[in-house]
C-alpha cells in the first residue's frame, strides 16, 4: 500500500466510521456510502468517474473500506442494505497508518481462511456494495409489470396500508394505484402510488409528472421502483412549497420485503470473529 493509498484509506476509514456515529450507530447502504464518498473525495477526479460497471468510482473506495472494517469488527453488515457499528466499530478511531494496517491485515488473514476451507472464491474477491445480495432484486426485475404492481399493493397491504387497489389504467399520468393510511382514530391520508420496475434511474422529469397526476387527488404519493433515484429526483421529491413523494428504490424496497417477510424465509450464517481471538494470540501471518 503506497504512501498515497495509505492516506486514503485512513481518511475513508475514520470517515466511515464517524458517519456511522453521526447518524446513531447505523444506516442505509447507499445513502452512507454518497455521504462519506461526498466527504472523503470532494472535488476530486474519482467522486464523478463512472467505471465499466456502472459503478462510481468513489463509492467503490467506500464499498473496499467497509468490507475491510465489516472484516475487522467494526461493521456489522448481517442485515441486507443496512451498515451498523459494532461496539467495537464505537469505540475505534482510525487515525495513524498502523490501524489501518491492522485492517488490511484481518482482510487477508480472512481471505487465507477461506481459502484453505476451499470456499472456491476468488483471491481478489470485489466489494461489496449494497447490491451484494442481488437474489430478492433480481426476482423483482424479472417480473411483469402487472406482476410488479400486485407485489407493491401487497407490500404496502402489510405496511399497514388499507383499501389498497390497484388501477393501472393507461393515461392516467403514471397512477398505479391508491390506498389509504390510517394514523389513528381520526386521521387518515388518501395515498396514490406509482410503480416503475427497471434497471435505470428515475430522474426528476417523472416525479414532477407523478406529482400532477396527483394534483388535485391528494397531498400524498409513493413512488416505487426496483431501480434508484437520481439525486435531482430526490431533491424535486423534497422540494418546498409542493406535496412531497415518498421514495421507494430497489434497495429499499427489498429490505422493506425482508423485514416483512415478503418472498423470503430467514436463516442463520455464522462468520468467524478474528477479533474475538486476537488476545488469545492470533498471530499475523495465520
Amino acid at each position: 500500500m503506497n504512501g498515497e493509498r495509505s492516506n486514503r484509506y485512513i481518511r475513508v476509514y475514520g470517515t466511515l466510521l464517524e458517519v456511522l456515529r453521526e447518524k446513531g450507530g447505523e444506516g442505509p447502504a447507499r445513502e452512507i456510502m454518497r455521504e462519506v464518498a461526498d466527504r472523503c473525495f470532494k472535488d476530486t477526479p474519482e467522486r464523478h468517474r463512472v467505471l465499466r460497471g456502472g459503478e462510481n468510482a468513489a463509492e467503490i473506495e467506500v464499498a473496499w473500506a467497509r468490507n475491510n472494517l465489516k472484516v475487522a469488527g467494526l461493521i456489522d453488515a448481517s442485515t441486507r442494505g443496512v451498515w451498523r457499528l459494532t461496539q467495537k466499530g464505537w469505540e475505534t478511531k482510525v487515525e495513524s497508518l498502523e490501524e489501518a494496517r491492522k485492517i488490511g491485515r484481518y482482510s487477508q488473514i480472512t481471505k487465507r481462511l477461506r481459502q484453505e476451507e476451499g470456499s472456491g472464491e476468488d483471491e481478489e474477491e470485489g466489494p461489496e456494495t449494497e447490491q451484494e445480495s442481488p437474489d430478492l432484486l433480481e426476482v423483482l426485475l424479472h417480473l411483469n409489470p402487472e406482476g410488479f404492481e400486485r407485489l407493491c399493493q401487497l407490500v404496502l397491504r402489510r405496511a399497514g396500508f388499507e383499501e389498497v387497489e390497484v388501477t393501472g389504467r393507461s393515461g392516467d399520468g403514471g397512477i398505479d394505484g391508491h390506498g389509504v393510511l390510517q394514523v389513528n382514530e381520526l386521521v387518515s391520508f388518501h395515498v396514490l402510488f406509482q410503480c416503475k420496475r427497471y434497471k435505470g434511474t428515475v430522474g426528476p422529469a417523472e416525479i414532477r409528472n407523478f406529482r400532477g397526476a396527483m394534483s388535485g387527488r391528494t397531498d400524498k404519493g409513493i413512488f416505487l421502483t426496483t431501480g434508484d433515484f437520481t439525486r435531482e429526483a430526490r431533491l424535486e421529491a423534497r422540494r418546498d412549497g409542493v406535496p412531497p413523494i415518498e421514495l421507494v428504490d430497489g434497495q429499499s424496497l427489498c429490505r422493506l420485503m425482508e423485514r416483512l417477510g415478503i418472498g423470503v424465509r430467514p436463516r442463520t450464517i455464522y462468520e468467524v470473529d478474528l477479533s474475538f481471538f486476537e488476545p488469545f494470540g492470533l498471530p499475523s501471518d495465520t
